[in-house]
C-alpha cells in the first residue's frame, strides 16, 4: 500500500494509520475512530470517487455536520486527489446552490441529517454531481431525479484506494467560501502547498504529540476548522468533536476527554466570561489555548489565563486569503496587558516565511509606529478568488518581487509586533466569520429597499439595518433568511423617510448610529 505524499493534506492521516493503526483519531460523541479504521473508510470512500468521476475528481462538496460523513467526506476527497468544498446545511439553499454551481463539484458527500435539504440543493444545477451517502440506503433518500447515488451498502462494500492520484503544491486543497462585498459570496482557493506552509510553522511552534486531544469547536465552513483536524492528524493525536451546546459549559466535556489544545473564537470564551462560569482553574487539562477570528479582549485573555493556569494563552490573526493564519501573539499575564491597544490583545509577529508590509492610503509604505493597511506575502498567500480575475486584482498585487494579500485591517506596528485598529472597509466579523455589509444591503436592495444600510448594532454579534422605501421589514427579514445565512441576517430593520447624509453627500453612518442611540 502507498502512502500520500508530504505535501499532501491529510497525509499524516494516512502515515499514523501505518505506525499507530490503534490510536484515536477522531472523537465524535461516544464514538471512537481509530487511525486505521478512518483511513480505511477515507480510501473507500476515494475509490468511489475516483471510479464516479472516471479519474482524479476536481472538486467534492461535503454536505454533512460533525459526523463521519463530513470529517472522513473530508479525508476521502483529499485521497481522491480532490478539493474538498464545505456546505453548511443551516445556509439557505439558494446561498448553498450557488457555491454549489461555483464549485462545479464533481461529487458530494452527504450525512443522513443533511439529506431533507438535498433535492432543494440540486434543484436547477446544470450539472448533477454524484452523491455519496455513507450513513443512508438509497431507498431512504427519496426522490433525487436522474441524479447517480451512491449509498451505505455501496460505500461499504468499495475496495480501498491503494494508488492514491498525486497532487502538487499549486494543487487546491479546499475551496471556501466567504461573505462578498458584491452581494455574493466570494470563493478562496487554497492550494496543498498553502496549508503546508502553515502546518510546518506551526508544528515547529506547537509541538504536538500523539498524547494530545483538539477541540473541534468551529463548523467546516470556517477555515479554523482546518487547524484542529489536519494539526492533530499530522501528530497522530486525537480531535474531538465537540457539540455546540458543549461550548456553553465546556469545562466538564475537557476534563472527561482531557483536552489539552483548546480553539475558538474569543466571543465563546467572552460568553462564559459574562455569564461568571469561567472560574479559576476550571480546565487544568489544557497546555495550549489558542483563539482566533476576531478580537481578543484583554479581559477575556485573563480570565481565560486564570482558568487554565497551565495553559499557554495565545492569540491568532489571519484571513482566509492568508489561509488560517498569519500573525500569533504569545499572551504574557504580567507585562501584557500593557501592551493592548483599546483594550484588545496584540495580533502580534507573522509566521517563518510571511513577509508583511504596511502601506497608507497612498499605496506606499509607512514607517513603524504608522497606522496603515497590513498586507502580507509568502507561502501561505493563496492564488486568488475563484474566477473572479477582477477581485483578485483588487485585493492582490506584486511588490518587490512578491504576490501580497491587502487584508483591509489598519494595524500598527510596535515592539511586540501589530495591533489591529480596526478596518479600512465595511467589513465586520460576526461570531468569527466575516461579514460584508455590502453583500447585506445588496439583498436588501433587491428585495426592494431603495437604499440599504447594515451596521455593526448593538454589539459586536448583531447586525441592524436600515433602510428607505416603501417597504416591509417582516418582508425583508424575510428575504434575508431566505438568502444569507443565520449570522449575517439582520435583527432588526428599522424603515427610515431618508438618510442623513455627510458633506460629500454620502450616507453618514456615524449620524445614523447616533439616530439608533436615540431610537430614531
Amino acid at each position: 500500500m502507498t502512502t500520500a505524499s508530504d505535501i499532501r493534506l491529510g497525509a499524516g492521516l494516512l502515515k499514523h494509520a501505518l505506525v499507530q493503526p490503534d490510536r484515536t483519531a477522531l472523537t465524535l460523541g461516544h464514538r471512537a475512530y481509530s487511525y486505521a479504521e478512518a483511513a480505511t473508510t477515507a480510501r473507500r470512500w476515494a475509490a468511489l470517487l475516483v471510479e464516479a468521476a472516471d479519474g482524479r475528481p476536481a472538486r467534492v462538496g461535503v454536505f454533512a455536520h460533525r459526523s463521519e460523513a463530513s470529517y472522513l467526506g473530508v479525508a476521502a476527497a483529499l485521497c481522491a486527489g480532490a478539493a474538498f468544498v464545505p456546505l453548511n446545511r443551516r445556509f439557505p439553499a439558494e446561498r448553498t446552490r450557488s457555491m454549489l454551481e461555483s464549485a462545479d463539484v464533481d461529487a458530494i458527500v452527504v450525512d443522513a441529517a443533511s439529506l431533507p435539504g438535498l433535492t432543494d440543493l440540486l434543484r436547477g444545477l446544470p450539472r448533477k454531481p454524484v452523491v455519496l451517502l455513507p450513513d443512508v440506503e438509497r431507498a431512504q433518500a427519496g426522490e433525487l431525479g436522474d441524479v447517480r447515488v451512491l449509498d451505505a451498502r455501496d460505500l461499504a462494500a468499495a475496495t480501498p484506494l491503494e494508488e492514491l492520484p498525486p497532487v502538487a503544491p499549486d494543487d487546491i486543497a479546499y475551496l471556501l467560501f466567504t461573505s462578498g462585498s458584491t452581494g455574493a459570496p466570494k470563493g478562496v482557493p487554497v492550494t496543498h502547498g498553502n496549508v503546508r506552509a502553515f502546518l510546518d510553522a506551526n508544528q515547529e511552534r506547537y509541538r504536538l504529540t500523539p498524547e494530545d486531544r483538539l477541540t473541534q469547536t468551529f463548523d467546516q465552513t470556517f477555515d479554523l476548522s482546518v487547524f484542529d483536524l489536519f494539526m492533530a492528524w499530522e501528530n497522530g493525536a486525537r480531535v474531538c468533536s465537540m457539540d455546540p451546546i458543549e461550548l456553553l459549559s465546556p469545562f466538564k466535556y475537557l476534563e472527561r476527554n482531557e483536552i489539552t489544545v483548546w480553539f475558538s473564537v474569543p466571543s465563546v470564551a467572552a460568553v462564559l466570561r459574562r455569564r461568571g462560569v469561567l472560574r479559576p482553574g476550571t480546565m487544568p487539562t489544557l497546555r495550549w489555548s489558542l483563539f482566533c477570528g476576531e478580537a481578543l479582549p484583554r479581559e477575556t485573555a485573563e480570565a481565560w489565563q486564570a482558568a487554565a493556569p497551565r495553559s499557554v494563552v495565545e492569540n491568532l490573526y489571519g484571513p482566509t486569503e492568508l489561509t488560517i493564519a498569519c500573525t500569533v501573539h504569545r499572551w504574557d499575564p504580567v507585562t501584557g496587558p500593557a501592551g493592548c491597544v483599546h483594550d484588545n490583545v496584540p495580533i502580534g509577529r507573522p509566521y517563518p516565511g510571511l513577509h508583511p508590509l504596511v502601506i497608507g492610503e497612498d499605496g506606499t509604505p509607512v514607517t513603524d509606529g504608522q497606522v496603515g493597511e497590513l498586507c502580507m506575502a509568502g507561502p501561505q498567500t493563496t492564488p486568488g478568488y475563484w474566477r473572479a480575475p477582477e477581485l483578485t486584482a483588487e485585493r492582490f498585487f506584486p511588490y518587490g518581487g512578491r504576490t501580497y494579500y491587502r487584508t483591509g485591517d489598519l494595524v500598527r506596528r510596535q515592539d511586540d509586533g501589530y495591533v489591529c485598529l480596526g478596518r479600512n472597509d465595511q467589513q465586520i466579523k460576526v461570531g468569527g466569520y466575516r461579514v460584508e455589509l455590502g453583500e447585506i444591503e445588496a439583498v436588501l436592495r433587491r428585495a426592494g429597499a431603495v437604499e440599504a444600510v447594515a451596521l455593526q448594532w448593538p454589539d459586536a454579534n448583531t447586525v441592524t439595518a436600515v433602510v428607505c422605501g416603501d417597504v416591509d421589514s417582516t418582508a425583508l427579514t424575510t428575504a434575508c433568511e431566505a438568502t444569507l445565512p443565520p449570522y449575517m441576517t439582520p435583527a432588526h430593520i428599522h424603515v427610515v423617510a431618508e438618510m442623513p447624509i455627510n458633506g460629500n453627500g454620502k450616507t453618514d453612518r456615524g449620524a445614523l448610529r447616533n439616530r439608533l442611540r436615540a431610537g430614531l
